[in-house]
């Protein structure tokens, strides 16, 4: 078998440690002679397993006792329907503001505005998206059922450092690429939702925190399957949820508090980044894409200053055990995506070869 660092933006690589555990368990799940991923969700079993999610969640990410945690399914884009069906309703014009500083901030309010008017209150569209737009929270009107943002791009590689003070209005955060890996005060946010697939486990499902005071507001037209409310009233189970991502995100979990939790995993995030970060500013070779007061952690993207080399890094880089370095197809260039699960020793690799593909090829 031949093992890489694996540098893609999601679905991302997860622990070694998850992985070999759930291998380990997956024709026999704690002796019962079946795996998990085939025996029902409302086995006491699995209520065990999602218990301890939420056990673990709640530590981990610092959860106060007036927030309901939710297991989505859908990944992060459903939620961009989820939302607006969910918190319009509070608003009698039915508006929703949004912060656009990436492709999925301009989706999700594309999305919104199927349901009522959504508007959008700052973009850096302008500049590429390569910063975090000024934004006065004053300006949104009163009538405001929520402001949305994406607090870390991946396409991009930028990230909100803080987060606007917007009083009344609930604050709603796409923390896909990014929940866990820095600490956070969740009492900044009305609703926090993430995508299981970059750092919490397989696609398909999504984690919503959501203050409970914003339960109980939806769209008379808001199916079921998408209501908050119903998943609260259910534990995330009024149909057949995704086991087996549950379960794999609950390994996850117990890796992250193995690890030291959260501020652990913030502190070698950090470290990790500015190993190449540190590359790319002592380079004329290497030109980063975020401006250097809102990079990303997570998302480091970079382009090359001979773009017609773009293939030979990435093509080398592959034969060097680095995979899918190649940046998203709206942005071009290079792009490393170091999640929690990517060890210092990937980026160390990576800034090593970076260095020298630069003296090879300068």
């Amino acid at each position: 078998m031949t093992q890489v660092y694996n540098f893609g933006a999601g679905p991302a690589m997860l622990p070694a440690e998850v992985m070999q555990k759930a291998q380990r368990e997956f024709l026999d799940y704690q002796g019962m002679g079946t795996g998990l991923i085939e025996i029902s969700h409302r086995s006491p079993e699995f209520e065990a397993v999602l218990n301890r999610c939420d056990e673990l969640l709640i530590e981990l990410a610092n959860i106060p006792s007036n927030y309901k945690i939710l297991y989505v399914h859908g990944g992060a884009q459903m939620q961009f329907s989820a939302v607006p069906l969910n918190l319009l309703g509070r608003s009698p014009s039915k508006s929703a503001s949004y912060i656009e500083t990436g492709t999925w901030g301009v989706k999700a309010r594309k999305e919104a505005a199927r349901f009522g008017n959504a508007t959008t209150a700052a973009s850096s569209a302008d500049s590429g998206f390569d910063r975090i737009p000024a934004f006065d929270p004053a300006s949104l009107p009163a009538d405001t059922a929520y402001l949305h943002i994406t607090s870390n791009n991946t396409l991009y590689g930028t990230r909100w450092h803080s987060f606007p003070q917007t009083g009344d209005v609930p604050l709603v955060a796409d923390m896909t690429s990014e929940f866990l890996s820095r600490e956070l005060d969740i009492s900044q946010f009305g609703v926090i939702f993430a995508g299981l697939q970059k750092n919490l486990g397989p696609a398909g499902l999504a984690v919503v925190i959501i203050r409970e005071d914003l339960l109980g507001h939806a769209l008379e037209q808001t199916p079921a399957l998408l209501d908050y409310s119903v998943y609260a009233g259910s534990h995330s189970l009024s149909n057949t949820n995704n086991t087996f991502a549950i379960y794999m995100m609950g390994l996850v979990l117990e890796w992250v508090k193995e690890q030291g939790g959260v501020a652990t995993l913030e502190a070698q995030n950090e470290a990790k980044a500015q190993l190449l970060y540190d590359v790319i500013d002592a380079s004329e070779f290497y030109l980063g894409v975020a401006d250097p007061a809102h990079r990303s952690i997570m998302n480091v993207t970079f382009n090359l200053a001979k773009p017609e080399l773009l293939d030979a890094f990435v093509n080398q880089a592959l034969e060097h055990g680095l995979y899918a370095l190649k940046g998203h197809r709206d942005v071009g260039g290079a792009r490393a995506s170091i999640y929690n699960a990517m060890p210092v020793a990937g980026c160390e690799a990576l800034a090593a070869f970076m260095r020298d593909f630069e003296r090879d090829n300068a």
